[in-house]
């Protein structure tokens, strides 16, 4: 799959942001603990240049426990202050106002010894769409300050919002970056929901999730749906990626390549497997045929809501399972 999505409204809210990036003293950046690194705009290292830094780890309830702490100490020894949390439960979340006098400590020194007291620290909420930063300000404030939904571009505009008297936050609108060199990362969007669903074909999109948990995750499928997935995983994965099974020759989009002897049985067995969905969640169109583009909308709905379990798509390359 090719997917590429970069509205045009997202190039004013970028300029916008770099404007803004002079007013502020902290860049909070949400990113999806199931796929960390590629919920994070590459954009946002050369903006935020200079700044104190902090990266929440949201949805960490969805994700992998394990690579939950994995990814912690990835972001750690990058030298960015971590804080795994769950927006809309508001887990974690008390403990942010502690990280964020610690990510400006050197600041509020320097303001001490300016005489300048009781200014508060300014920081930018920032991630892509529906990484949900909306609902983290909501929550951190305990009242609804912005809009939230479940589907990218709910964000429109920038936002100031007085926590307290030692704490502005400015919302700031989900923004992508003009292409993704990767198509993994695209891909890992895609299964999110980062991604504008109208312009995905689902059942292909389907297909690659599909693949991916036979792989890293068997009997999940099997455990929700009650269906029957007898094939062995295919070979372990060394590219750290969690897209790429063993040593098969790899597509464009650094996926196993469907015209590998391997690519091609997965393939042939992810679409049996959408098939025993569709019959298993009585999926069928006229004529009793299965429809399996609406089986395909329950699994990613399924995995985007946790139904499936805790799964993370993405690993440090010192923790594939």
């Amino acid at each position: 799959m090719n997917i590429q999505w970069y509205p045009g409204h997202m190039t004013k809210a970028k300029r916008a942001m770099k404007e803004d990036m002079k007013l502020i003293d902290l860049v909070i950046e949400l990113v999806d603990a199931r796929v960390p690194l590629a919920s994070r705009n590459p954009d946002l290292d050369e903006l935020g240049r200079g700044k104190s830094r902090i990266v929440l780890l949201n949805k960490g309830d969805l994700a992998d426990e394990r690579l939950n702490e994995a990814w912690t100490r990835y972001f750690q020894e990058k030298g960015f202050f971590v804080l795994k949390v769950n927006a809309r439960s508001g887990s974690g979340l008390k403990q942010l106002n502690g990280v964020v006098q610690e990510a400006c400590r050197e600041k509020l020194q320097r303001d001490r010894k300016r005489g300048i007291l009781n200014r508060p620290v300014r920081a930018m909420v920032v991630g892509i769409p529906n990484v949900g930063k909306s609902t983290f300000i909501n929550s951190f404030t305990g009242k609804a300050c912005t809009k939230t939904g479940n589907k990218p571009g709910v964000t429109k505009g920038n936002q100031w919002i007085r926590l307290n008297k030692s704490l502005e936050l400015l919302d700031t609108p989900g923004i992508l970056w003009p292409k993704f060199e990767d198509q993994r990362v695209g891909l890992l969007l895609a299964f999110i929901g980062s991604i504008n669903d109208e312009i995905l074909h689902k059942e292909e999109l389907a297909m690659e999730l599909i693949r991916f948990l036979m792989e890293y995750y068997p009997g999940v499928l099997e455990k929700r749906y009650q269906i029957d997935v007898r094939e062995e995983p295919a070979a372990g994965n060394e590219t750290g990626a969690g897209m790429t099974a063993g040593n098969e020759p790899e597509d464009s989009n650094g996926h196993g390549s469907d015209q590998s002897p391997t690519g091609k049985k997965a393939k042939v067995q992810a679409a049996s497997v959408l098939t025993q969905i569709a019959q298993a969640r009585g999926c069928l169109m006229k004529g009793k045929e299965t429809d399996t583009a609406k089986a395909a909308g329950i699994l990613l709905d399924d995995f985007r809501s946790g139904r499936l379990g805790r799964i993370t798509l993405e690993f440090p390359e010192a923790d594939i399972p």
